[in-house]
């Protein structure tokens, strides 16, 4: 059976008023299927729910285009909301004219392999404590919380393949499987934008990520990305430094290299993203095999001149390097291997550590929902939590709280905190002091602690510990 069609405004012409669609796309610009968002943009349908890990870059061919024509009228997301950006897409949900629904990257994996298993819904421990958990049914498993969350089954499905032949079975390239197989899975109907369309049979079945039977229709991708403007580089320097009563605590790729030393032999950890994705750079040639929610395993650190792979990046939207042993898969394995106990540990940045171990760290009151991203799951599943974060915000504020005043992210889920002032260990008497910055003192650290602390019979020094 032949699915190819002509064009992507011929692909998207009978989705109707009102459809539900499942968009794919990664981080703010990382492989949308952009031909197919221009065409439906210009088509103007209105009235859509969308789902997606996040409607992507504004100004930019992705999802953001379909808010901006105000055509979503319900958006789940992950990603509603970025630090020091108010889009389109936050304007309409603060004017009440978009309804949005915040939900865990590996939840709405989930719940698509579910709406495509047949399965109406299931127990997830993402989100238990939390604000997440709102009107859900709870349930205790080994006596642990479960959230139920039910399936989603989207009548359109947007995906972004690589290679496709004209039957509809469709090729990845690297790391950008992510979304893709399970949006694809759960649609009613699927449209497949691909770089290269190609006879029945050119794509041996070993390469074949997406079967054809997932697929109803194949269109070659007519808009690119700008990859040369994606982001590759954290938004600040790595080597600037907050100072403290004049003195400059550590810059923040001394943090990430303390950090890295934390991490054992033969550790398999996931780095969150903003200041965690640094600590790729400090692994060097250890037993450490990082993992990423986009589905990657054992890369290496950020490549910063234009030697990348447009399709080998971190969860944070940073391209890197792999390592021999290297594997892809896409964000269902990523979040079983999250959820099931296989992480040693995950590093994940912070706006507020409590002093119990209560982690928040996806929204802050001036946004319109936030980024829950893979944070959730992360949090829940790891064997070791460790929070990385500068000691106070930049008015002053502390970040290492009696409590938290922000949304949490996991309840007491937080076993070893590093600032770019000391590094603390969560015991069962509270969090304990054990290093601190060359510099500076116990006492000055815990003045500028808002949580009670313990300290170390002896405090080290955190640059002798890397």
């Amino acid at each position: 059976m032949d699915k190819v069609k002509n064009s992507p405004a011929e692909a998207v012409r009978d989705i109707p008023h009102g459809a539900s669609i499942a968009i794919a796309g990664f981080g703010v610009a990382h492989r949308f299927p952009s031909s197919l968002i221009v065409a439906l943009h210009e088509q103007g349908t209105p009235g859509l729910t969308v789902y997606c890990n996040g409607l992507g870059q504004p100004g930019a061919p992705t999802a953001h285009l379909l808010a901006e024509n105000k055509q979503i009228s319900r958006l789940v997301t992950c990603f509603s909301a970025r630090p020091g950006i108010v889009s389109e897409a936050e304007r309409q949900i603060r004017a009440g004219t978009m309804e949005l629904e915040m939900v865990p990257q590996g939840t709405l994996v989930e719940r698509m392999r579910a709406g495509a298993a047949g399965i109406p819904a299931f127990y997830t421990p993402a989100g238990a404590g939390t604000g997440i958990a709102e009107g859900k049914d709870v349930r205790h498993f080994d006596g642990k919380p479960y959230l139920l969350e039910h399936a989603i089954r989207p009548d359109v499905a947007f995906v972004r393949g690589h290679r496709a032949d004209e039957s509809g079975n469709v090729q990845f390239r690297g790391g950008s499987r992510n979304f893709n197989v399970s949006f694809a899975k759960a649609a009613a109907l699927t449209i497949a934008e691909v770089d290269e369309i190609v006879p029945v049979g050119e794509i041996p079945p070993e390469h074949v990520d997406l079967p054809a039977v997932f697929v109803t229709r194949v269109v070659r991708s007519t808009v690119q990305m700008d990859v040369r403007n994606l982001p590759m580089r954290p938004s600040r320097s790595a080597d600037s430094a907050r100072e403290y009563g004049g003195k400059p605590g550590l810059t923040r790729a001394e943090m990430a290299r303390r950090t890295a030393a934390l991490l054992p032999d033969g550790a398999v950890v996931n780095l969150g993203a903003g200041m965690p994705t640094l600590v790729s750079d400090f692994v060097g040639d250890r037993a450490v095999t990082l993992h990423s929610e986009n589905g990657i395993l054992n890369y290496g650190p950020i490549i910063r001149d234009d030697s990348f792979d447009p399709d080998v990046h971190d969860a944070g939207g940073y391209f890197v390097g792999l390592r021999p042993g290297a594997s892809f898969f896409d964000s269902v394995t990523s979040f079983e291997i999250a959820r099931s106990g296989r992480l040693d540990a995950v590093v994940l940045g912070a706006y507020q550590v409590s002093a119990r171990g209560d982690l928040a760290n996806w929204t802050l009151p001036a946004m319109t929902g936030g980024g829950i991203g893979g944070a959730m799951d992360l949090a829940v599943g790891a064997k070791k939590v460790i929070a990385l974060l500068e000691h106070t915000g930049s008015n002053g504020q502390a970040k290492l709280v009696e409590q938290c005043e922000f949304e949490l992210t996991a309840p007491s889920c937080v076993d070893i905190i590093v600032t770019d002032l000391a590094v603390l260990t969560r015991t069962p008497e509270g969090f304990r002091l054990d290093e601190v910055a060359r510099g500076f003192t116990a006492g000055e650290v815990r003045d500028l602690t808002a949580m009670p602390l313990t300290v170390a019979e002896k405090v080290g020094t955190m640059q002798d510990r890397w």
